[in-house]
């Protein structure tokens, strides 16, 4: 495209991540990136690997953030810098509620990414898919042109700005969870993070895995780096911790005794690459000879031969949608949870609001309606209502669901057909006390272990606990022994 003069930055826009307005004058002699997007937007949240990796790459480059609201919840201010905070952001972020800076520079959806050079020209504008392959090269062009016409600024950029910190605690936005029976071991994705934390059921912290900075690196468990890990599936007969490494778009693999983490799935990005591409793996689940992933980000299911790692699409035809059928016709919504009953799948579709299940070639819905109806009504499977549940879990002929968007645990009975709320009262909370009273915040994932659900409490940071006997919700407190001789 033909260079042309960019826009200011309007007067009156509200900022994150800086103490002042920004203006092209301030930009003045950077290459910057500007990333249209609302903190609302699943393609929007699938890019930021590739932000992350052009940053990395090109530590001149600038980004700034354009949030531009497009739904009610995301226009209300006050959500925006935890959104800021879940999403890993440092650099920073404009909101755009009237949209003029879409208007300014005639952007049309999300994402879109435009590069501004350093003598302020537009350069190039890239949308969808494939954005760190489309713009890398250009973006080493103009670091080595405007570096030898010394025009290149490369000092960082100074905004002042306190950028949103992890929440200091034993977890941040964990996510899933899952359970070694023999080795009496809780894992738990410790998204916000980016780290797993092995404890015992006491709550003591038995180690972590990972360096706790978003990265993608193999190798030792104090080395290795994750990035917005979420779906665990452990092989206790091989002794092996399968992670859905969600914002890298690979599945790793955390063996014992050599404590080493390992990419066996996936390239790192969306686009494509050596081996298969993932796209957003959000759950796993262990079923004869191969790991099943719930791929959130291409509305399928998918499937890695354990022996040879090869992974490749098996139910779902991309198309976003609820659609029954055949494994290559069906079509999910953001599936986000997936367990087994040791014969059929059960799968968390989060954007349909159901709960789908496959079995003999053929997906069905047992739970759910459309893309736009959900709710929350405990009645026969058919009838039921489910507000974007992120986690399922089955035992003892039960499939229990993290029912999300409504606050509760939910247990479906696929022998009766009913739908029932065991847990939760429906308001967001981190309440303890009788199921009925208890209150959640946005659970994600379950798992039953020694006769007692644990369920990482996504928004109140914790893992709680519900004992279906006594039909009480406790928090679990997660601890770490001292070191002998500590003070």
């Amino acid at each position: 495209m033909k260079p042309t003069a960019a826009p200011d930055l309007p007067p009156g826009l509200l900022w994150f991540n800086t103490d002042r307005p920004l203006s092209l004058a301030d930009l003045a002699g950077r290459i910057v990136l500007l990333s249209f997007r609302t903190f609302a937007c699943a393609n929007c949240m699938r890019l930021a690997a590739e932000i992350r990796h052009l940053q990395e790459e090109h530590p001149d480059l600038v980004i700034i953030g354009v949030h531009s609201p497009g739904f009610e919840s995301a226009t209300v201010t006050g959500n925006i810098p935890e959104a800021i905070r879940r999403a890993g952001v440092g650099h920073p972020v404009a909101v755009d509620h009237g949209h003029r800076l879409w208007q300014a520079f005639g952007v049309r959806d999300w994402p879109t990414f435009v590069l501004i050079d350093p003598e302020g020209k537009i350069v190039g504008t890239a949308s969808g898919e494939g954005l760190y392959g489309r713009l890398s090269p250009k973006i080493g062009r103009i670091t080595e042109e405007f570096g030898e016409r010394g025009l290149l600024e490369t000092e960082p950029l100074q905004t002042g700005g306190a950028v949103e910190a992890a929440r200091e605690g034993a977890l941040y936005y964990p996510n899933k969870i899952a359970a070694d029976h023999a080795g009496m071991r809780l894992f738990i994705s410790d998204t916000g993070h980016h780290r797993i934390v092995v404890a015992g059921e006491d709550g003591r912290i038995l180690e972590t895995i990972g360096s706790g900075a978003p990265g993608n690196a193999d190798g030792p468990f104090h080395e290795a780096a994750f990035y917005l890990p979420e779906g665990l599936a452990f092989d206790e007969a091989a002794g092996i911790l399968y992670v859905a490494d969600a914002g890298n778009h690979t599945v790793r693999r955390i063996s014992w005794p050599d404590r080493v983490v390992a990419t066996v799935a996936g390239t790192g990005l969306r686009a494509p690459g050596t081996g298969a591409a993932l796209n957003t793996p959000r759950d796993l689940v262990l079923l004869g000879s191969y790991l099943y992933i719930a791929m959130a980000g291409a509305n399928q299911v998918w499937r890695m031969d354990l022996a040879t790692h090869e992974a490749e699409p098996y139910a779902g035809s991309g198309r976003e949608a609820l659609v029954d059928g055949p494994l290559g016709e069906a079509a999910f919504a953001w599936p986000s949870g997936i367990t087994t009953d040791g014969e059929a799948l059960y799968v968390a579709d989060t954007g349909a609001s159901a709960v789908r299940r496959i079995k003999r070639g053929m997906v069905e819905t047992w739970i759910g309606h459309s893309l736009v109806d959900f709710g929350d009504l405990d009645t026969i499977a058919g009838m039921a209502r489910l507000h974007h549940p992120a986690g399922v879990a089955y035992h003892q002929g039960l499939v229990y669901i993290a029912d999300t968007g409504n606050h509760k645990i939910k247990e479906f009975n696929p022998g009766t057909g009913w739908v029932l709320t065991r847990a939760g009262s429906g308001d967001r909370g981190d309440r303890d006390g009788l199921s009925g009273d208890a209150t959640f915040n946005e659970p994600g994932g379950l798992v039953n272990f020694g006769g007692l659900w644990y369920i990482v409490d996504t928004g109140s940071h914790t893992v709680r606990v519900y004992d279906p006997v006594r039909h009480v919700v406790s928090t679990l407190a997660l601890w770490k022994q001292s070191a002998p001789g500590a003070g």
